[in-house]
């Protein structure tokens, strides 16, 4: 009998070592490595001399089968996905615990409609799953009474049963795994989500979901960092790659897509959590500026792109004296080194003195933004803080900053907008040679565009519009008071 052999692997990028470490070389996760046998059998000795069968080659340019997708119903889910689950797919679904995973996949479940599916639950019961659905509503009628939804739910964790199964010819047409890290492999004599099983299980039945023709989606743990648990691997194998996120003081949740072989990635999906479940957002710019509170400094609004949809949302900042040596920097939904650049910049080319001062920046609504495009907003918003001087209401901005502090150029912006001209912005503040991109200038209806090349151009106009308007409110309360004045005068005349 060959002799065991001992490996080590990092449960977090599952890395393997000869020997145990306290930290992984390859991710720098500490106490992440973990003793997993592996029998002298299963290691490889390469190529024997058996001859393969050998692979069939077909042209570039043959004949390709349509793809067949499936619309969910849930019109949210299906922009994400790119319009449907298609039929032997693999979708991987992740995020924080408690964030609504599995209330998201038993609404799209029962919402697909003369489609036999099957929900294989291995952490709850088949009684806590029908709880759920009878709160959320989901699986009856108005009348409630049963309508021709047909989702069979299960309650298995042992990988053979479950593929025992479903390799039938009369399988399901979706397959719902809540969730892959509770799967285990008998023959393996690892715990279950390890990176072994999680990597095992995975292959098994993404193969199976290939061969058989049905969809599987599978809901996956997220680590503290927020990527999905388990080896790295397990996002290559599969077609879509889904991240279910929100603040758990937010009541509204995003799904984004991080990889999508069937349609466009990053794309947003955008639901409000309710005691009725996930509601659709249609219109998530609205959302996100319903509390917008107008003559605040500190505040202004950013015409961003998520995946192919324009979302408009509102930058906070604020700038206060520091009693401290060093000064704190608070970022929350957006990149904290970004931020750090920018109050460079400012510092250094336009002569804002901010090293002094605590700086907080906060995107509204718990959206975390990733685009450089919110550079000029940022600073729109810190500038105003600075100055204690409200941003006009109707104002927009857009564009990406250098070192230099010039203004530089970025994309789809007539979608932007079109976006905030629809929601009643009057004003855009954006790169000047933007208008000329392409040859063509650029022009929305109803928005006047303020070309800008540098930032001390953004913050002269700022403060040049922010001086007039208090001018004149000055002079119109001025009058109205003057105006008082007399009738009160006339009145004692009388």
């Amino acid at each position: 009998m060959a002799k065991p052999v001992r490996n080590y692997v990092c449960q977090t990028c599952g890395s393997a070592f000869p020997k145990w470490a306290g930290k992984c070389e390859a991710c720098g996760a500490w106490n992440s490595i973990v003793e997993e046998p592996v029998s002298g059998g299963d290691v490889p000795k390469g190529l024997s001399g058996k001859r393969g069968k050998g692979v069939t080659f077909v042209a570039l340019d043959g004949d390709v089968p349509p793809t067949i997708r499936r619309p969910t119903g849930m019109a949210e889910f299906d922009r994400v996905t790119g319009g449907g689950l298609v039929r032997g797919s693999a979708v991987l679904i992740g995020g924080d615990p408690g964030i609504g995973k599995s209330t998201l996949m038993l609404q799209v479940a029962t919402m697909l409609r003369g489609i036999r599916v099957a929900y294989i639950s291995g952490e709850e019961a088949i009684e806590q799953v029908q709880l759920r659905a009878k709160r959320l509503g989901v699986g009856v009628d108005e009348n409630r009474k049963v309508s021709d939804i047909t989702t069979e739910l299960a309650a298995a964790t042992s990988l053979r049963d479950i593929m025992a199964s479903l390799d039938r010819p009369d399988c399901p047409e979706i397959v719902v795994i809540d969730s892959i890290q509770t799967l285990y492999l008998d023959s393996l004599d690892s715990a279950p989500g390890t990176v072994a099983q999680v990597r095992t299980c995975s292959a098994e039945l993404i193969r199976l979901a290939k061969s058989r023709g049905f969809t599987l989606l599978l809901v996956g743990h997220v680590t503290k960092e927020g990527q999905i648990a388990g080896p790295r691997v397990l996002e290559h194998m599969v077609d879509t790659v889904l991240y279910f996120e929100g603040e758990r003081g937010h009541h509204f949740r995003i799904l984004r897509s991080v990889k999508n072989r069937f349609g466009p990635a990053n794309e947003i999906g955008v639901f409000e959590m309710s005691d009725q479940g996930l509601a659709e957002v249609p219109n998530p710019s609205a959302l996100f500026l319903a509390e917008r509170h107008g003559n605040i400094s500190g505040v202004s609004v950013f015409a961003g792109i998520e995946g192919t949809r324009p979302v408009l949302v509102e930058v906070q900042a604020l700038v206060s004296p520091s009693p401290l040596a060093t000064p704190r920097r608070a970022v929350v939904g957006w990149d904290s080194a970004r931020m750090a650049m920018i109050l460079a910049v400012l510092e250094t080319r336009c002569g804002l003195g901010l090293a002094g001062s605590e700086v907080y920046l906060n995107i509204a609504g718990g959206l975390r933004i990733s685009e450089p495009a919110a550079d000029l907003s940022v600073v729109l918003a810190l500038v105003s803080s600075l100055s204690d001087r409200p941003a006009p209401s109707d104002l927009i901005a857009f564009g990406e900053i250098g070192l230099s502090g010039e203004v530089r150029m970025v994309a789809q912006a007539e979608g932007r907008l079109k976006e905030a001209a629809k929601l009643g912005f009057k004003r855009a503040i954006l790169p000047k040679r933007l208008s000329q991109a392409g040859g063509k200038k650029l022009k929305v209806d109803g928005i006047e565009l303020i070309e800008i090349g540098h930032l001390q151009e953004m913050i002269d106009w700022l403060y040049n519009e922010v001086r007039s308007n208090a001018l004149a409110a000055t002079v119109s309360a001025s009058r109205a008071q003057h105006q008082g004045s007399q009738t009160v005068g006339q009145q004692a005349g009388d």
